[in-house]
C-alpha cells in the first residue's frame, strides 16, 4: 500500500459480521479496508489480486474452509500477514491456524475488546491469542522472508506460554560409543511407544539404521508404528540446516521445525502433543562441529519445547567430543541446560 496506509481484506460469509468488523477498522487511523470476500476461493482470488497487508479471516467459510484458504493465500500472497477471528475455541484449531503461519487468532465472542489489539500486535509482527486460549503453546511456522525479517529479540514474544507449565522431561545422556548410544536410544523409543505414545528421532543415518534394526530385533512392531505415524524418523544434518543460521540455532526457524515434525505426530495418536517424545543428537553433531555455543542453545531451545509441549525429551552426546579444560565446563553447561 502506499505511504503508511495499511490494506485490509475482510472475509467473512456472514454480512452483518462482516460490516462490524470492516466499520471497526475503518474507524482507525491509517486502516484501510480494501476488500471484502464471502467465501474461501473468493479470499483467495481477492488476496491474489489485492495483496493487502492484513487479512481478516474466518475459518467457517463456505466453497473453501478458512484453514485451506489460508494455506493457499501463503503461496499467493507471501507478504499478507493473516488473523483468524472464529468462532471456533479449540486449542486444537488454533494450532493448525499458527501452524500455517498465521500471527493472530481471535474469538468471534471476544472481538469487541480484541480485535484492535489483535490488528494491532500482528501488524508489528507480535502474536496474540483470544484469551480464551491463552493458556496453552503454539508453535509459529512462517514462510522464510518472515523469519528473516524479524529479529531474534522479537522471538519471546511470538510464543505464547500458559501459566501452567509442566516440563515432563528434558534429560541429556552421554554415550562413550555408538553401541552405548544405540542402546539408551532404543531403551527410550521402546518405553515411549509401549506408553502408547508417539516418537521423534533425530538422529544420523548410520544410528538410525542401527537403532531400527534393534528395535525389530526386541519385537517391536515398527512397521505398524511407522504406517501409523507414530514413529518418525529424520536426518539430524537435514533437520540442523533448517534453524542453524550462522552457526546460531534462529529459535522461530527451530520451533517452526519442531512443530512441523511434532504436530503430526501427535495426530496419530489419543495424547495430543504431551504424547510425542522425542530424542535426538542436535547438540552432540553441532558440539562435534566445534560450534559449543550453538549446542549448549539447543539445550535451552528443548527446554522451552518440553514446556510448551509437556513431552519428554532425551539429547543423546558422544563422550569422545570432550577432551580438556574447555571441554569439561561446556560438558557442565550443558548438564545444567
Amino acid at each position: 500500500m502506499e505511504g503508511s496506509i495499511t490494506g485490509i481484506l475482510v472475509v467473512d460469509d456472514y454480512e452483518p459480521w462482516r460490516r462490524f468488523v470492516s466499520t471497526t477498522l475503518q474507524n482507525q487511523l491509517k486502516l484501510q479496508v480494501i476488500g471484502e470476500a464471502l467465501d474461501g476461493l473468493d479470499a483467495v482470488q481477492k488476496a491474489e489480486e489485492l495483496q493487502p497487508d492484513l487479512i481478516v479471516l474466518d475459518i467457517g467459510l463456505p466453497a473453501l474452509d478458512g484453514i485451506e484458504a489460508a494455506r493457499r493465500i501463503r503461496k499467493l500472497s507471501p507478504e499478507s500477514k493473516i488473523l483468524f477471528v472464529s468462532q471456533e475455541s479449540s486449542a486444537d484449531v488454533v494450532q493448525e491456524a499458527v501452524a500455517l503461519g498465521a500471527l493472530g487468532y481471535v474469538v468471534k465472542a471476544h472481538a469487541g475488546s480484541e480485535l484492535l489489539p489483535a490488528v494491532e500486535a500482528v501488524l508489528e509482527g507480535r502474536q496474540f491469542i483470544s484469551s480464551t486460549v491463552s493458556g496453552h503453546c503454539f508453535a509459529v511456522a512462517s514462510d522464510s522472508k518472515t523469519l528473516d525479517r524479524l529479529s531474534r529479540n522479537e522471538t519471546s514474544s511470538l510464543l505464547v506460554v500458559g501459566k501452567a507449565e509442566i516440563t515432563r522431561s528434558h534429560e541429556v545422556e552421554f554415550y562413550s560409543d555408538d553401541a552405548a548410544f544405540v542402546v539408551g536410544f532404543t531403551r527410550f523409543i521402546e518405553a515411549a511407544l509401549e506408553a502408547g505414545n508417539a516418537v521423534i528421532l533425530v538422529a544420523t543415518e548410520s544410528h538410525r539404521k542401527s537403532i531400527l534394526q534393534r528395535l525389530q530385533e526386541h519385537g517391536a512392531d515398527i512397521a505398524a508404528a511407522i504406517e501409523e505415524g507414530r514413529y518418525v524418523s529424520v536426518d539430524v544434518d537435514d533437520t540442523l540446516s533448517a534453524f542453524i543460521v550462522n552457526d546460531l540455532p534462529d529459535p522461530m526457524r527451530f520451533f517452526r521445525v519442531a512443530g512441523d515434525l511434532i504436530l503430526p505426530a501427535a495426530r496419530a495418536i489419543a495424547g495430543g502433543e504431551s504424547g510425542v517424545a522425542i530424542c535426538g543428537e542436535c547438540g552432540s553433531i553441532l558440539w562435534a562441529q566445534g560450534k559449543a555455543d550453538a549446542a549448549i542453545q539447543v539445550e535451552q531451545l528443548c527446554n522451552r519445547l518440553a514446556k510448551c509441549y509437556e513431552m519428554d525429551i532425551l539429547c543423546g552426546f558422544s563422550l569422545s567430543s570432550f577432551y580438556g579444560e574447555e571441554d569439561r565446563q561446556i560438558f557442565e553447561k550443558i548438564c545444567r541446560e
